[in-house]
């Protein structure tokens, strides 16, 4: 599967994006904000995780901004299962943040999850990190009023993590920039 946006290409990963893959986010502010990515960020993680196989129900993908010299990766982002329910989850490399591209590719996936028949989709934030927060508002997702410990493999411990939920056969009230992405997968 590929997702093509107004201004990202996003795709598989391929066991040759390792190194990219690795260059991006060996990045310690990026991957103690990610649940399952291990500090320090090892070649050998980037290899697994370019050479994972797609799910069908639950794909991942590169993040890419296109150019005329090929293409840059700024991050990745997909659906995931945790516990019983499917889980939208993203990073932006440092250098490509403010940008707009988390929203961006988390619009993207939510769109292709509403095609795939999920209805309900699941996110959580660690609450030390506020601009995730933002960006799941920013697509559609309401705040449940749940904190939970989750463990973060980058930081080595548990921490608390605010949990967020999109129905996206319902229109919602939390998107914070004014969009309707929300009311569109009505």
């Amino acid at each position: 599967m590929f997702i093509r946006t107004e201004r990202l290409f996003l795709r598989p990963g391929w066991p040759e994006d390792w190194n990219e893959l690795h260059s991006r986010i060996a990045d310690e502010g990026i991957v103690r904000n990610l649940a399952r990515a291990p500090w320090p960020y090892r070649p050998e993680d980037a290899q697994a995780f370019a050479a994972t196989a797609q799910s069908p129900r639950h794909p991942h993908f590169l993040v890419t901004l296109p150019g005329a010299d090929g293409s840059r990766l700024v991050g990745a982002a997909g659906l995931g299962r945790i516990g019983d329910q499917t889980e939208l989850g993203y990073w932006i490399a440092r250098d490509a943040w403010g940008q707009g591209y988390a929203t961006e590719a988390a619009r993207a996936v939510l769109t292709l999850a509403r095609t795939l028949g999920h209805r309900r989709i699941v996110a959580q934030h660690f609450i030390d990190n506020p601009a995730s927060g933002r960006v799941l508002r920013k697509v559609g997702f309401c705040p449940t009023g749940e904190i939970v410990h989750r463990h973060s493999c980058g930081r080595g411990t548990d921490s608390a993590a605010a949990i967020h939920a999109i129905d996206l056969g319902q229109p919602s009230d939390c998107d914070d920039d004014g969009s309707t992405m929300a009311r569109r997968a009505a």
